[in-house]
Parts: C-alpha cells; structure tokens; sequence
C-alpha cells in the first residue's frame, strides 16, 4: 500500500492514507473479503471496481440468492473475496460465492456454538440426501433428517426458505451437516405440550388423516397425531384401516385416552355413534332363530354379522351333527348368508355364541327314534380302532362296536383281526347317547351268549372236551355249544411224569372234570386230575378197600370190566372179590397235599 500511496499526487494522499487504512496493504487483501463498487452489467457478467486501480468480473448467477433474481445496478456497493490482486489480463481475481461463503461459515459457526437454528433452501439433491444453501455455504441434509416420517417427495420443499438445526460443522474440511428433522420434532413437541394439555377424554374434535398402517390410521389433529386404531373406526368389523378412512380425508374424531407421560392420544370413530350391543338380549333371545353374513373364518369357526357392528362366533363343534374335525371353510364360505341358533348372549364381554347345527335335523335323534335298543342294523365298516370298530349307519352318523361286544368266546384283540375296512357286518343296536352323539353297536349279540344257555354245566360236571390249542402252561380246550375253558398244566394228569402238555393234540377228545366257572370273567376252569382221582375213589369205594387184600390193578380191573357192561362174569368171582370200603383217610392225605402243592406252583410259574 506504501507503493501505491507514493505514486498518488499529494492531493490524494488523504484518500490513499484512508484506503490502507480500510484495507491495509495489498498483501493483506489477498484472500480476505472486500468492499466493490459495480461499475456495470455487461451481458451476464458484473464488472466490480475494488480499489486500488483494479476491477474484476463475476458471474451474475452468483449473486442469485434462493433461486431469485438479483436486483443490482451500476453504484451499488457489493462484498467480494480477492483471490488475487490481477491475473494475466490484469484484472483482480474476486468471487461473489466465496464472499458469501466466508460470511455465512462465520455465522454458521457463532449460531452452532448457540445452538441457534440457521435459514437455508434445498437446492440440490445427492447421494443419500439434500444439498441446502445456508446463505452461501453449502450444507449435506442425510435423507434420514429431512421429516419426522419418510418423504415419498421431496419437490414441494425445494426452493423454501426453512429453519434448519445444524448437526456437525468442519470448516478444514467444508463439511455441514444439517438437519430439519429436528427443528420439526421440537416444534412438534412445543406444540404437542400445549394441544395436550387443552386435551379431555371425551372431547369431539376434526382433524386430517396423514397416513394409514395395517393397524389403524394417524390423525393430524393441528400440530399432534392421534392414533385412530382400525377396532375403534367403526362397530361393524374393519378388515383394513382403508375400508373406513383414507390419507387427506377429514373425519370427526373422539379422544379416548390421553397419556401425557408418553404425550400419546387414542381417538375414536364409532364412539360418536349409537351402540348397537345395547339391548342385545332382548333383540336376540336365546333359542331364536335368525339370519346373519359370514364374514370371517378362522380354524375354530366362523363369525356371523347379524347387524352392522353385532357379530356372533358358531364355533366349529356347533357346525355340523355329523362333520367332526372338518374345517369351517369346508363348511361355509365367506359373504354367505346363513340362518344360525343363537346360544348365548354377552353383551359384558360383547359375544353371542350361534349354531349352525341347530337349524337341521338332529340325525342322532332321529335315529334313536327310528332305532331302538335290539333292532338289527347293517352298515359298512369305515375305520377300525384299537378299541373297536366303527360302523357307518342311516343318516350320516356312525355307530361303535366295542372289542369285548365283538365275540363271545374269542378276546377283543382276536375277533377284531378278522373283520376289513369296507367290509359290510350286521349288529344289533344296544344304546344311543343323543346328547354325546354316540351309538353303541354289538355283534356279539346277534348269538345267544353260550354262558346263558349252558344252565346244565355246573362245578363237578364231568364233560367232554376238545383240545383247540396247546400252550406252556395247560391246554385251550372247547366243550358243548361254544363253550371253552382250560385244563392247567398240574391238571392234566394225577402222575406228574404226565403232565405235559405236549402229549396232546389239537383235535383230540379228552373227558375232564369243571372245577371252577367264573361268569363275570367267562372262565371255566377244567382238571383232568380231579377226574382221575374221583373215578379212583369210586372205584375203591365200590370194588374193595387195600384192607381187603385186593391190589389196586384189580380193583381198577374190575371196575373198567363193570364199566364196559361184561355181565360174562361168573358170580362167585364177583362174591369172591372183596367188598371195597372207603380208603383210610391217611392214605387220601398224600395225593390231596400233593395236589395242592402242585397247583400252587402251577399258579405261580402263570
């Protein structure tokens, strides 16, 4: 500036001394912000006087402020940054941009240190986000920062003078991040405090619906959103929040619930119309009859619309007499109108048991009308079960036949082998449970129970038997009409050498004793034994005594030659032959301890 001033007449000597007073000299200038006067507007160029004998150009764009227009003139005093004093042509190298750019960093930074919101425009948009003009400096808006909620279009906020909250400064670097996500969620919060607390439950108010979800509606209610949630649109049912209202609609809304800890408001539509759950019991009685819509199933039934905003549920067990585990939509389909049986009303708990069953004949009732205990049914068998079978009869349903009503003499487990899936049997009907819904069926019965018939067989009856199975401990034996029972093991024989089994076959005739008939567990119990011994003690009493002289041989003898009828024998010999008297009593006690010892171990190896 010393250079300048010399080369000045003396009568500028004031103004130059003023001049490197205002700027200093021209080393100082250099990189700094200085004042320039317009000297003129050449096409889209403005030619800028900056003193000390050097003018520059700049770009009229950058003296567009906003996306406006600037409005200059020649005279006008405008702020520039000197990058250099001249360049090759001689004129100083100056910036409007960078001009705006050093003041709006210098109050950028005294706003952030204030934590003062700052003035900008979205211009620009960029990868992940916004550039905004803050007044010169260029600032990053994340895509996160730009609303409260997602922004589908971000064309209505471009080219708007807005209050942004700036995030991060780095002046090395040139970074700012901004945000106006912020300055709405602190406005929002201002004015969320003061509608809440003008808010009361009850109270009617008009408001904006913004945005619709799966599960209700967001209100705008003039700076706070209420959740309008989809059970509360309406009293009929609302499948989808779209049904009932859509986003920019004005709807008329209740508050429900304030909470102005968590600053959330509930609202209601269907409160501001008449309940249609009061009096539902007088509207529908229990028994009556009455015709509804479907308009829902699930797996466990189907709810019925018996008037907008009533709906009952007919559960899957009240579908159908016959249709057991099927599901409802097999049954009836959605939007079909059908008549149903109300069944109970709740209108605490606003629920109406229906049935649908009901409005049709009850076959099981039928059927023990048309049925009675005794009658002879046929039908077709349908499914065989490890407790029985079951059995498909008129009218749809199904009746059982249990194992032990399979066969009288066979176990359950046997008689239900030899019968197929399809197979058509006969049975006879033995009870119906209208109110269970179950028929019980026997085969069995269809024959006299051999049990019953066999009045002449009695304990001690001596009967001839055939050997229908062989096993370890004794052998399966039949006798009469369809009776059976078993001779153990230690009564097949009195000689133990004798008693196995394995010296029988099926099919062979046997003659043995009853020992024991028990009727509740259809169990005859035969001895071989038993028999021996009687016809042993017979004879002895009848043909001589060991006293006699007389040996057992002949006793026996004598007694199978009576049997056989052999009235050859000459008189004397029978005279001759020792009248036989009843075996001391202490010669009987060995066979009967040896009996009984033998059948308690045959009792404890079964």
């Amino acid at each position: 500036m010393s250079d300048i001033t010399s080369a000045v007449p003396a009568g500028e000597e004031d103004f130059a001394a003023l001049l490197e007073e205002s700027y200093g000299t021209s080393d100082d200038l250099v990189g700094s912000v200085v004042r320039g006067t317009i000297v003129a507007i050449e096409n889209d160029l403005v030619i800028i006087d900056v003193g000390l004998k050097a003018e520059g150009r700049v770009p009229l764009k950058e003296f567009y402020e906003a996306g406006q227009a600037p409005e200059l003139k020649s005279g006008d005093t405008v702020e520039v940054f000197l990058e250099r004093m001249e360049n090759s042509a001689g004129e100083a190298v100056i910036s409007r941009d960078k001009a705006r750019r050093e003041e709006a960093w210098e109050n950028l930074e005294k706003a952030y240190e204030k934590n003062e919101r700052a003035q900008g425009v979205i211009f620009g948009r960029v990868k992940g986000g916004f550039t905004v003009d803050l007044d010169g400096a260029v600032a990053f808006l994340p895509g996160s920062q730009v609303d409260v909620r997602p922004v589908r279009d971000i064309t209505p906020l471009m080219g708007t003078p807005q209050p942004f909250q700036i995030l991060k400064m780095d002046r090395m670097r040139g970074n700012i991040v901004v945000s106006r996500r912020a300055v709405l969620e602190e406005t929002r919060a201002e004015a969320r405090s003061e509608l809440i607390g003008n808010l009361s439950e009850g109270q009617v108010l008009e408001g904006v619906v913004k945005n619709v979800t799966d599960y209700g509606a967001f209100v705008d209610l003039g700076g706070i959103d209420g959740l309008l949630h989809v059970t509360d649109m309406a009293w009929r049912r609302v499948n989808h929040p779209s049904e009932a209202v859509s986003i920019g609609e004005t709807v008329k809304v209740q508050v429900i619930r304030v909470n102005p800890e968590t600053q959330r408001i509930s609202l209601g539509m269907k409160q501001l119309e008449a309940d249609p759950w009061d009096g539902a019991e007088a509207k529908y009685p229990i028994s009556s009859k009455i015709k509804g819509r479907v308009t829902n199933i699930t797996d466990y039934g189907a709810f019925v619309e018996l008037e907008p905003g009533v709906e009952g549920l007919v559960h899957v067990s009240e579908m159908s007499w016959t249709k057991k585990n099927v599901h409802p939509g097999k049954i009836v389909s959605t939007s079909q109108e059908i008549e149903v049986m109300v069944l109970d009303v709740d209108p605490q708990k606003r629920r109406i048991s229906l049935g649908l069953k009901q409005c049709a004949e009850n076959p099981w009732e039928d059927f023990a009308n048309t049925h009675p205990s005794g009658t002879e049914i046929e039908g077709e068998i349908k499914s065989i079960t490890e407790f029985g079978l079951f059995i498909g009869l008129d009218g749809n349903v199904d009746g059982m036949v249990h194992l032990s009503d399979l066969d009288w003499n066979a176990p359950g487990e046997e008689a239900i082998a030899t019968y197929t899936k399809g197979d058509m049997v006969k049975a006879v009907v033995l009870d119906v449970d209208t109110d269970r819904e179950r028929i019980s069926l026997g085969i069995k019965q269809l024959s006299e129970d051999p049990f019953a018939s066999s009045t002449d067989i009695k304990r001690g009856s001596v009967v001839t038997c055939t050997v229908t199975e062989i096993v370890v401990n004794g052998l399966n034996v039949s006798f009469g009409e369809g009776m059976t029972g078993f001779i153990r093991k230690g009564d097949l024989s009195r000689e133990r050498s004798e008693q196995r089994p394995d010296r029988f076959a099926v099919g062979d005739k046997v003659d043995a004793k009853v020992s024991n008939i028990d009727r509740d567990s259809r169990r005859v119990s035969l001895s071989i034994k038993s028999l021996e011994i009687a016809e042993e003690k017979e004879a002895m009493a009848q043909y001589g005594s060991s006293d006699s002289g007389a040996s057992l041989g002949d006793i026996l003898g004598a007694a199978m030659s009576k049997a056989q009828g052999d009235d050859d024998a000459p008189a004397e010999a029978a005279a001759e032959t020792p009248v036989a008297e009843e075996a001391p009593a202490e010669e009987e006690a060995p066979v009967a301890e040896e009996a009984q010892a033998e059948e308690a171990a045959e009792d404890e190896a079964k």
